[in-house]
């Protein structure tokens, strides 16, 4: 029932098993979105939470992760967004839903497994960075265990990253960040096309490459607040990482800074930046086909 990466789990264990053996660890994603019952949220987290029971007890699995739209309505995500008008069962809706978020990042840092907060299309991303902070702001006082998941396609991301370390700062907490370039490009032009709005891309592919570069450095500069995971199948910026943890002169394996790609993607860069003593983690996408389906296509 559950495939792993597009590959039937029970067959992927053993290039899973092959990972650890070179030392890089897996990060397991229960993949399942756009979802629409109670029962299904319910199970997602669920998903979410027996992952993290699974990373508790060996350090191969660093990080676990789960999807907002995994959690709620994607419309209610829109609404929120907007700051419209909740109805009296989109209020419950809406509290169900932080209360599912808060179960996951409470078992992770009580357990230690740092966890992912994924991201979403621009429209709907707001409400997501807004509870993501607010569960920094409870878990992350003694060590970054929340991460939100940064997209540096975004013309306005690396502002909003320098103001989340900021308000780490301000706040005394740990922030942690995932920094992936990110995975709705199309949808996001043609929406702004369709709508006549400012663009929230970069349409330049150099553009992204900067910021995304441009983020690598400034987590590095503010390392002493900031735990990162570079999710990028780049070799310009893995180097670029690589050149910025000994010009900063940070350990190769401090727990703080992790490299990471898809399972099955970027070998090259996981195996080799893995042998030269960095943290590789490889991406592991999991759960029922039919859900999984719409995360391997993009």
């Amino acid at each position: 029932k559950h495939f792993c990466g597009g590959i039937d789990i029970n067959k992927s264990q053993k290039t899973i098993d092959n990972l650890w053996k070179s030392k890089i660890g897996t990060i397991l994603d229960y993949s399942a979105e756009g979802k629409e019952t109670e029962n299904d949220y319910n199970l997602v987290m669920h998903q979410v939470l027996e992952s993290i029971n699974k990373a508790k007890d060996t350090n191969k699995i660093p990080f676990t992760v789960f999807k907002p739209t995994g959690l709620t309505k994607f419309a209610l995500l829109e609404k929120m967004s907007l700051n419209s008008t909740l109805s009296s069962n989109e209020k419950k809706e809406k509290k169900l839903f932080i209360s599912r978020i808060e179960t996951i990042c409470k078992k992770a840092s009580e357990n230690k497994v740092p966890v992912f907060i994924d991201a979403e299309e621009s429209w709907i991303q707001d409400p997501v960075d807004q509870i993501a902070f607010e569960m920094m702001l409870k878990f992350n006082k003694n060590k970054a265990y929340i991460f939100n998941t940064i997209q540096l396609y975004r013309t306005d991301r690396y502002k909003y990253l320098k103001q989340l370390i900021k308000a780490g700062k301000n706040k005394s907490i740990y922030i942690g960040v995932k920094l992936v370039r990110g995975a709705y490009h199309e949808q996001e032009i043609q929406r702004a096309l369709e709508k006549n709005l400012t663009c929230p891309v970069h349409t330049l592919k150099e553009n992204t490459d900067k910021d995304y570069d441009d983020a690598l450095e400034l987590c590095m500069k503010n390392i002493n607040l900031v735990s990162v995971c570079a999710g990028t199948h780049n070799e310009k910026s893995s180097k670029k990482l690589i050149s910025l943890i000994k010009n900063y002169n940070i350990r190769k394996d401090d727990d703080r800074i992790f490299f990471s790609q898809l399972l099955g993607m970027s070998d090259n860069i996981s195996y080799n930046t893995s042998k030269a003593g960095f943290n590789v983690a490889k991406y592991v996408p999991y759960g029922p086909v039919k859900d999984v389906i719409p995360y391997l296509i993009r």
